[in-house]
């Protein structure tokens, strides 16, 4: 059961602090650095405008940047417990026959673990049933001054004008805050013109085939993803808006009727989405932020550079960013906040931006539609190495952040 704490009861837990933190979002990003920050001794006020309910949401590939978070805070063994290990990728081109499998461990596996895992799981091994949180909360005004933040939050229909020494916007891809920090044209986003449907079916129990493997079908105007947690297997199908304009069970029959190859796997990936006429259905578009701090306000996760899926590396860097804000603000004083939190830009704002980068350039290669295009596609991309498609990420790994050994 999550902990619900109104904003007033919060701040009395928070009276004895050195410094007044807000955190506006109690996702995955808002979550980490507010179990980091209580490690410090702190006792940031979170807000979230959805309820206390929650759900699994979606899955979630981990790569190793997370692996130092989750020491820290003492739930690592707990992550190998309640996640799937990723040792192969298996890619199906335009016809839906296997082009290559790349091993996962010859590319990234020196530097930790690769791991699949829900939403769900992972907020609960962050803290989100212990961390107090004011939920159906917004931030609906904010003004700074040289030695504070003036906020105004909505409380279930109530008016609070609070001050903050900093806050940090972790609200997601369409964060409020952001939008109230930064100027219009501060905030850029990439649209791939693509979206789909995000749906689960039944893990392999009975076969080795597939089991710590992330599975992809990039199609001609379609793509399949199956990605592995515990249990079972997430699903995405999709394409161009045009196309899955026609719904889920249609859009699913279309692909079947395109790809020339279909293991039981894949058909089972799109009888999933066709008997799920209610699934979400994700639109394939980032954002970046510049800057990601401004005075006091610091953007975290999403907020900051929300990313296309087709890497499965946003995550991961929402906790790395996290760990280094709470390393940042651990070590400083009120006055001298607004440096902090130029410091925690300047060391992870290259970062994400190279792993966002990377991840819009898959998508250039993923999400095709002409048969032409397509089929000189899998040509190049039989011939090339896991260690130059992951190049971009491998190379943050080797030059992490001195916080995250």
């Amino acid at each position: 059961m999550r902990r619900a704490t109104d904003v007033m009861a919060q701040r009395g837990l928070a009276r004895e602090d050195p410094i007044r933190l807000l955190i506006v979002g109690a996702g995955v990003a808002g979550v980490a650095v507010a179990r980091l920050l209580r490690a410090r001794g702190l006792h940031p006020l979170v807000v979230e405008r959805a309820g206390p309910g929650g759900d699994g949401g979606y899955m979630l590939g981990l790569m190793p940047f997370v692996d130092p978070v989750l020491r820290e805070i003492g739930v690592h063994d707990r992550y190998l417990e309640s996640s799937v290990g990723m040792h192969r990728y298996r890619l199906h081109g335009a016809s839906g026959r296997v082009l290559k499998e790349y091993s996962l461990d010859e590319a990234i596996g020196r530097f930790g673990h690769y791991r699949g895992i829900e939403r769900g799981q992972l907020l609960g091994l962050l803290g989100i049933e212990a961390i107090p949180v004011a939920y159906r909360t917004t931030l609906t005004g904010l003004h700074q001054e040289a030695d504070r933040v003036h906020v105004t939050l909505a409380e279930q229909g109530k008016r609070l004008d609070l001050e903050f020494d900093a806050v940090i916007a972790a609200d997601g891809l369409h964060s409020a805050t952001r939008s109230l920090l930064l100027d219009p044209g501060q905030v850029h986003s990439y649209d791939t013109g693509w979206g789909g449907w995000v749906a689960w079916t039944h893990a392999d129990t009975h076969t080795d085939d597939g089991c710590g493997a992330y599975e992809e079908i990039w199609g001609a105007g379609s793509f399949i993803g199956l990605y592995p947690v515990r249990d079972r297997i997430g699903v995405f199908v999709g394409g161009p808006h045009d196309a899955t304009a026609e719904g889920p069970a249609a859009f699913a029959e279309r692909v079947r009727r395109t790809l020339r190859t279909l293991d039981g796997r894949c058909a089972r990936a799109l009888r999933a989405v066709a008997d799920t006429p209610d699934a979400y259905y994700w639109n394939m578009s980032d954002v970046r932020a510049s800057p990601w701090t401004t005075g006091r306000v610091a953007l975290l996760g999403d907020a900051a550079a929300g990313f296309l899926p087709t890497a499965g590396v946003g995550a991961a860097m929402a906790m790395e960013s996290a760990a280094v804000l709470a390393e940042e603000l651990g070590a400083t004083g009120a006055a001298s906040i607004p440096r902090a939190l130029s410091t925690y830009e300047r060391t992870q704002r290259p970062r994400v931006e190279t792993a966002q980068n990377n991840s819009r350039r898959l998508a250039r290669l993923m999400f095709q539609r002409g048969r032409l295009i397509t089929g000189a596609r899998d040509v190049v991309t039989r011939f090339v190495g896991v260690n130059t498609a992951l190049g971009p990420i491998r190379t943050l790994l080797e030059q992490r952040p001195p916080s995250m050994p």
